[in-house]
């Protein structure tokens, strides 16, 4: 998963950049090699020259990098995402006067686009044109949407996204920056206020998460303001611990060379800071959230929203690309769960397991050889051992890849103060600029939740050929407008990462079969959130029954069941998208095999996914035609 939700992408997503995608558009690709326009005073068909269709692609290019350009420094946050420090010492706006202005801006830019003629484009630049046209019209069609959501939760939210972003994001290498720092710690206040008003305004609308996020919600703005200097109380040891922010501002000024007094003084300022709005504004969430709670029900799915089911079936249109219902998308899940332990039973029987397939699940959850201990010595083997994996993965990437990515990534355990309500791993993309590498997040809080068996496929999901090789090269892309190179569609992204976990067999990896089970239950899983997500939103499952159905068809932790439980309900939708994509991903891929035969390249059919950046499910379709094509006639 990436944390765009990441998440932290999921929450990029949803908060900086608006990327819907859905698979319809009015806007055709054609071909540049024989582009013509009809001229029909003449009544002929003239050809468009060649450079005239550079002109024209370069003109529409410069026009979606000027319009993603101005949307980026509409929002400070996202620009310290990109590595740009422009308003450093700012946040975003999150006011509805704000996602009003955003309306208009999105009307005038689309009417800008539909300015442009698609057959005077190359065939790349006529993907930009469908693409941007396409997120402009979902962008407006949803800002209807826009308090059909939790804005703070359990999985994400500007509540713990201010802590991550600061110890994350905002990097500190000279004394201005460390001051811009300090200026977004004193701006928290406002955010939260900001936060609290349009959680007011869901309210109003019924629109109130169920009661189980509430503790989650509670317990995470309680965390980030225990410890110095919100507190002096002194440890058993003596010493008196600084709260989250403050130990990572103590870190970063550690690598400046600076008078003890110009770093005293720095300090000082911050823990004003601190006190007299970021401590006030997470006692003001805490308070009306807690307030907000005596009114939450037990009612978990967006089938309660106004217009729910309308709400439910655009998401899912959004999330998959694709125009599948909610019942297709559970019957779909309902046959891939069936056919996976299928798969797991031909396991079970290799290694001689007696018992049936729920015996072998509940041997494999809970059997103490497929787990590492709870203590520091076993987390940091965890963190080891998937480190081996990807850097034995890098050394085979030649049989299946021909680009290959430049960023570095690293792994890493999630941060304490939200590891316990944060998912099972997730991916942080890198800087553009290399500044920052790519990480594999690992979530080390419940061990008994990352069984070793689980851990191969995690961190090719994550990692490499997953999530990083996949962002990465999309960011290092050339030719291609930005918004193409940072946007992003779940069912291709996560698609591709759940694809990324299944190809390494297919080099000779996984020759253990409790590996190879642990690649199976991560597909399983997948293709449970399915039936789960669409149980949950579309046929009125309550929470009890989806957490059911996981701990009774996989072999995961419970913990791992309610937690993706209580994600699919914060998350309509999302979750679907992970086997929807590598489906398609699949089969396109048997479609180009059926039809090249000898002369079917794998390397050049990942080219294919990887190197026109994230599109939509259809639009992919297009491109391996087109290299099916262009493949026959060379």
């Amino acid at each position: 998963m990436i944390s765009k939700s990441v998440l932290a992408m999921a929450i990029t997503s949803a908060i900086f950049v608006s990327a819907c995608n859905d698979s319809s558009t009015s806007t055709s690709v054609t071909s540049n090699a024989n582009t013509v326009v009809s001229d029909s005073a003449n009544n002929q068909v003239m050809p468009i020259s060649a450079d005239v269709v550079n002109e024209a692609s370069t003109k529409a290019n410069k026009l979606f990098d000027e319009l993603y350009m101005a949307g980026v420094m509409r929002n400070p946050v996202f620009q310290t995402y990109l590595g740009i420090k422009d308003d450093y010492d700012k946040w975003y706006d999150l006011s509805d006067e704000f996602a009003l202005k955003e309306l208009e801006i999105n009307k005038q830019n689309l009417a800008k686009l539909k300015n442009i003629k698609p057959e005077m484009l190359d065939a790349q630049t006529q993907i930009s044109l469908q693409l941007s046209i396409q997120q402009l019209e979902n962008d407006i069609a949803d800002h209807k949407w826009r308090f059909h959501d939790y804005p703070v939760n359990q999985m994400f939210g500007t509540h713990s996204q201010i802590p991550a972003f600061l110890i994350n994001q905002h990097s500190i290498s000279n004394v201005k920056e460390a001051n811009d720092y300090i200026a977004r710690v004193a701006g928290v206040e406002t955010v939260l206020d900001q936060v609290i008003k349009n959680l007011k305004t869901r309210e109003a609308k019924g629109i109130i998460a169920p009661k189980f996020v509430f503790p989650h919600v509670i317990r995470d703005s309680k965390n980030v303001i225990v410890g110095a200097p919100f507190d002096t109380t002194k440890t058993d040891g003596g010493t008196v611990k600084e709260s989250t922010i403050l130990a990572d501002f103590n870190r970063k000024l550690g690598s400046l060379e600076l008078e003890e007094a110009a770093r005293s003084e720095l300090v000082t300022k911050l823990n004003t800071a601190l006190k007299t709005s970021f401590k006030p504004g997470y006692e003001k969430l805490i308070t009306y959230v807690t307030k907000l709670e005596q009114k939450a029900d037990s009612r978990d799915g967006a089938w309660k929203f106004p217009e729910g089911e309308t709400f439910y079936n655009v998401k899912l249109k959004r999330t998959t690309t694709t125009d599948l219902t909610a019942d297709e998308i559970h019957k779909i899940g309902l046959d891939e769960v069936a056919r996976i332990h299928n798969e797991m039973r031909v396991i079970k029987d290799k290694v001689k397991f007696e018992g049936d397939l729920q015996a072998f699940f509940e041997f494999m959850r809970s059997d103490k050889q497929f787990y590492y201990p709870a203590t520091a010595e076993g987390r940091q083997q965890y963190l080891d051992e998937a480190v081996a994996l990807i850097e034995d993965m890098k050394g085979r990437l030649d049989s299946l890849f021909l680009t290959k990515p430049k960023a570095e990534m690293k792994v890493k355990a999630v941060e304490a103060f939200r590891e316990k309500s944060a998912g099972k791993a997730f991916y942080q993309q890198p800087a553009p600029d290399g500044s920052r590498p790519g990480v594999y997040y690992a979530n080390l809080y419940d061990m008994e939740a990352m069984p070793t068996y689980q851990m191969a496929a995690l961190a090719y999901h994550e990692g490499i050929p997953g999530h990083h090789m996949q962002i990465a090269i999309k960011q290092e892309l050339k030719g291609i407008p930005m918004f193409r190179k940072y946007g992003g569609y779940t069912a291709h992204t996560e698609g591709w990462g759940l694809y990324s976990e299944m190809i390494p067999k297919e080099i000779g990896l996984y020759q253990d079969p409790y590996s190879d089970f642990g690649r199976l239950a991560m597909e399983l899983w997948r293709a449970c959130r399915l039936v789960v997500d669409t149980g949950i939103h579309s046929q009125k499952w309550t929470r009890q029954q989806g957490v059911d159905y996981y701990v009774n068809n996989t072999p995961n932790a419970k913990s791992d069941a309610v937690k993706m439980v209580e994600r699919h309900i914060v998350m309509p939708s999302q979750a679907t998208a992970y086997k929807i994509g590598m489906l398609k991903i699949i089969e396109l891929r048997e479609h180009a095999k059926t039809e090249l035969g000898d002369k079917f390249d794998i390397r050049e059919y990942h080219d294919v996914i990887l190197k026109n950046g994230p599109v939509p499910l259809n639009v992919l379709a297009k491109l391996v035609d087109d290299y099916i094509i262009a493949k026959k006639a060379a």
